[in-house]
């Protein structure tokens, strides 16, 4: 199943049937262990509506209320490859290499709700940095209690001119306005994803591609619980949280993003996020 967040509550699908879910706190409807068998039962006797497209279209919002957006680094070999390319005049590739094998993961905070954007929304580029990239991210949707009920979509767009001059950097190279998307929904299962599922992203710019790339989530070094573990060990989360797992898809020292680049980040099970830099005012 998959479950949208709307301006006045909820729209859940299950089999191409949408469900209206008005008036819905979406602190409290995410945040349940039982998340699966609760939207099982919410939509047992209710009759889909028609104009479940319009309805998203005009009311779909970022599926993020109180929860914080976390992030996992390095947990793709290309992500360790590209971090220790992007500081080695700084010398801090090391730390990459060391934390790629460490038994400890990097897990750093990335964003609030505030300075997150949703399917066609805008994220941003630092006006002080001159390299940019997206990092096109699986993302678990995490219980108060630790527990993973589902998973999303992530942008983790980082300033990588900011984060190779010195690894410290790396707080301002990843949370500022605008820094983070999730969506478009929230893909709701009981089983955990097949060890196949791709992750795949296109970079267009005046309407024409600039960039593709793809990864299985199969490549990733670290397991979910793991990480989910290691960020709840001193944290509480009273409303859940968002745990990016770290991008495989680097691409090369010569690209950046401009003003006005589109990205689609595509994970079959969930759907196709988009999102449009903003123009820097």
């Amino acid at each position: 199943m998959k479950l949208y967040k709307t301006k006045t509550g909820a729209v859940i699908e299950k089999d191409n049937a949408f469900y209206v879910v008005k008036n819905a706190d979406w602190d409290t409807f995410l945040n349940d262990d039982a998340l699966f068998e609760k939207l099982t039962k919410t939509i047992n006797g209710m009759s889909p509506v028609a104009d479940a497209a319009s309805l998203l279209k005009q009311e779909l919002q970022a599926p993020i209320q109180s929860q914080e957006v976390w992030a996992s680094g390095v947990t793709y070999y290309r992500s360790k490859v590209g971090r220790q390319e992007e500081s080695k005049e700084s010398g801090g590739g090391d730390f990459y290499a060391k934390v790629y094998e460490a038994e400890r993961p990097e897990i750093f905070f990335k964003a609030t709700a505030s300075r997150t954007v949703g399917h066609g929304g805008k994220v941003r580029i630092r006006r002080d940095s001159t390299w940019n990239v997206p990092e096109p991210e699986l993302t678990l949707v995490v219980t108060s209690s630790g527990k993973i009920v589902g998973y999303t979509i992530g942008n983790d767009m980082s300033s990588r001119s900011i984060e190779g001059e010195n690894p410290l950097y790396l707080p301002q190279a990843k949370t500022y306005d605008g820094s983070a998307a999730l969506g478009p929904c929230i893909y709701v299962t009981e089983k955990p994803l097949p060890e196949d599922t791709r992750i795949e992203i296109t970079i267009s710019r005046k309407g024409k591609p600039v960039f593709n790339g793809d990864v299985t989530i199969n490549q990733i070094k670290r397991k979910f619980k793991d990480l989910v573990s290691f960020l709840y060990r001193e944290c509480s989360f009273p409303h859940g949280s968002f745990l990016m797992t770290g991008t495989g898809i680097v691409p090369s020292s010569d690209f950046t993003l401009h003003e006005g680049d589109e990205m689609s980040i595509t994970i079959g099970p969930i759907g196709t996020l988009v999102n449009t830099v903003a123009t820097n005012v």
